[in-house]
């Protein structure tokens, strides 16, 4: 007999601390990932050691945040349509003033359009407090496009969603503008701690990100994406913390970038759409309640505040894991030596449980 309600069991574990700096918090913690693939918690681990070696750890950078909605409307052709356009646009502060009262934490930020033919695409921005904002952003565009409807000539519905957002799907245009939180990790890591812990060197690790990560992903035809495997850890922080994960398709798009400062080597990797938050469906999971607690994302602050807590926190646990896998990669064999060994170790420990 099938329960409704029944809970599917993912192996998590904790690993860390990583050491974390930047203009959202300074802190030290462990970060939970839950993931069939056991090899990732040491591989992380190793990272997160590597963050605790250096002054300031990892400095993660929140660049921006908004949560999109682009809803579709149909006009009688292109210039109808371009009207419509410029009629939204000059309407900035009513439509503002529908979404304050609408929601209590939603916040109309941003609208953009783009027409095709007699199409209309009009992307609404939204801040969306501690949530993700998914359903809220939704809720507000529904309202925007009644209004719009009812009060702009010419148009008429198309779709509450029109795939401009974009959602769930890898696309240039949230490269360029953005979806959910923007973030850039750094870290600058020295000439020792890169050959006693990464057993490699800057020089190495700067070379295979630019034939791998770089012209590799150029080649395979990349859209606004160039890294080893972000989808890797942000799937494993996402299902521990109770996130949509579905959203990592869009999440995984980034950069890796690397420098040899003479012999020290900057690691640097930005998330332009990683999508997170503290409240909303999810959340309510207990295990996901004693993950955010600990990760210190449950404190009273300020609307907005937890959740780019865990964002920076994200963020930098996909640093630690994309830095550990390129150092790997760079010396023959060290990858599938330790995917094989950590794996055995793993099925060993369960039949002998």
């Amino acid at each position: 007999m099938t329960d409704a309600h029944a809970i599917a069991g993912v192996p998590m574990r904790w690993v860390g601390p990583v050491r974390i700096s930047g203009n959202v918090t300074t802190t030290e913690t462990q970060v939970p990932l839950a993931t069939y693939e056991s090899p990732l918690w040491p591989s992380v681990g190793r990272g997160a050691k590597v963050s605790m070696l250096a002054e300031r750890g990892i400095v993660a950078t929140l660049v921006d945040e908004r949560m999109t909605r682009s809803v579709l409307v149909e006009a009688t052709d292109a210039q109808t349509a371009l009207m419509a356009a410029r009629n939204i646009e000059a309407r900035d502060e009513e439509l503002r003033e529908l979404v304050r009262g609408c929601s209590r934490f939603a916040r109309l930020i941003g609208v953009r359009h783009e027409i095709n033919a007699n199409l209309l695409f009009i992307r609404f921005e939204f801040s969306t407090g501690d949530a993700s904002g998914h359903n809220m952003a939704t809720l507000a565009s529904d309202v925007l496009l009644k209004h719009l409807l009812e009060t702009v000539p010419g148009i008429s519905y198309g779709s509450i969603s029109g795939n401009y957002c974009t959602d769930k799907k890898a696309t240039a245009v949230n490269g360029i503008l953005g979806r959910g939180k923007n973030v850039v990790t750094e870290l600058l890591v020295p000439r020792e701690v890169v050959t006693d812990v990464l057993h490699t060197t800057a020089a190495r690790i700067v070379g295979l990100n630019i034939r791998k990560n770089l012209l590799g992903t150029l080649l395979a035809g990349g859209i606004r994406s160039a890294n080893a495997h972000f989808a890797n850890m942000l799937l494993g922080f996402y299902l521990a913390t109770g996130q949509d994960a579905a959203n990592i398709i869009e999440g995984s798009q980034g950069v890796t970038m690397a420098e040899d400062r003479d012999g020290d080597l900057y690691f640097a990797c930005t998330l332009p759409n990683l999508i997170v938050g503290t409240v909303g469906n999810g959340k309510g999971l207990g295990f996901v309640e004693t993950n955010l607690t600990r990760l210190g994302c449950r404190e009273d602050r300020e609307p907005g505040d937890n959740a780019r807590r865990l964002a920076v926190i994200a963020a930098a646990t996909v640093l630690c894991g994309e830095l550990s896998l390129l150092a790997a990669q760079t010396n023959p064999g060290e990858l599938m030596r330790a995917h094989i060994q950590l794996e055995r170790d793993n099925t060993t420990a369960k039949v002998g449980a």
